[in-house]
């Protein structure tokens, strides 16, 4: 595997969780494949779970690792071909790349969506000059379109506290006050599928995401619908997707013009009381009494922390692989 973009990537999913299930009981028996080796990890976008447990696996790997933040201590770069450089951006995408390609065996790239240009957005305008122009392995800690580290970790998390064969999975959307990507979800509805559960998006009209990544899920508007019989709910709030509405929190961009009672969206006990005594996930950060109350992330079915700690194992397990086949 040279590339981790996606769910494709890993061929097999169910192959590949138990391969991380493996990985997770012997983390630190496959040093020999990073030894001398270096992963270059660039964050374009804050993180906290990511930036620690991807550095972790590498160095659960054997590799060394360095962490450059693009805002904080880096020039400004441009990512544009064709501008003229005259303002406070330094040096382009273009010359950078192939210098932090110098440094490094494997590249992993955090760059979230900008919401400046839908276009720009899901043709991956930075993961995918990282990929052209690096000449490395490259792998992708959340991009604008997608997370598979933080869907991996998801459906190791699930495999591990599932009570039968296949669960009923229902992401929905829920209230928040900025405008956050589709990434996550995208993500996590796509990795579900693939994993074979049957997989419920709910969310209000407006909210309708890319269909290429809920393929194969059923959609249902109706959340206290969605709800019952669920054994795991993942939480997550998502900006529209939608022509002429990209990127935009539909409650607070467009007061007025959706008939929706958007904070009924919150995940509470009443909910959660339809489910099959529902496990209740999320990636985290999680604005509590927004996305869910404090009761339920706070309750005996929350595997929120379970989650965040099976994001070194996904990391691991995704640069176990590169590594294995590039060197």
């Amino acid at each position: 595997m040279r590339y981790y973009t996606n769910v494709k990537d890993l061929g097999n999913l169910q192959e590949a969780i138990k391969e991380a299930l493996e990985v997770k009981a012997h983390r630190y028996d496959y040093q020999h494949l990073g030894k001398n080796k270096t992963c270059l990890l660039i964050f374009f976008n804050n993180s906290l779970r990511t930036r620690l447990s991807t550095q972790k696996a590498a160095q659960n790997l054997g590799m060394n690792t360095i962490v450059l933040d693009v805002n904080a201590g880096a020039w400004k770069l441009e990512t544009q071909r064709g501008v003229i450089m005259d303002g406070d951006k330094a040096e382009h995408l273009l010359e950078a790349i192939p210098v932090m390609a110098c440094y490094a065996d494997i590249i992993g790239v955090r760059s979230f969506a900008r919401f400046e240009s839908k276009k720009d957005d899901y043709e991956e305008l930075i993961l995918s000059q990282f990929i052209k122009y690096s000449g490395k392995p490259v792998f992708s800690m959340e991009c604008a379109t997608g997370h598979p580290l933080q869907a991996l970790a998801d459906m190791i998390t699930i495999e591990e506290h599932k009570e039968t064969a296949r669960p009923k999975v229902v992401m929905t959307w829920a209230p928040h006050p900025g405008r956050l990507p589709q990434a996550v979800p995208n993500s996590f509805a796509q990795f579900a599928v693939a994993a074979g559960y049957e997989v419920v998006v709910t969310h209000p009209h407006g909210y309708e995401l890319d269909p290429k990544f809920t393929e194969g899920a059923t959609i249902e508007y109706d959340q206290m619908k969605a709800f019952e019989g669920a054994d795991f709910v993942y939480a997550k709030n998502w900006s529209a997707y939608q022509d002429g509405y990209y990127g935009k929190n539909l409650e607070k961009d467009f007061p007025g013009q959706f008939n929706e009672d958007w904070k009924s969206w919150t995940v509470s006990d009443r909910q959660m009381a339809v489910t099959n005594n529902a496990h209740f996930m999320h990636c985290l950060p999680v604005r509590r009494n927004m996305i869910v109350t404090d009761d339920v992330i706070e309750g005996p079915r929350s595997l929120v922390i379970p989650e965040a700690a099976n994001r070194e194992i996904s990391a691991e397990t995704v640069i176990k692989r590169i590594l294995e086949t590039e060197f």
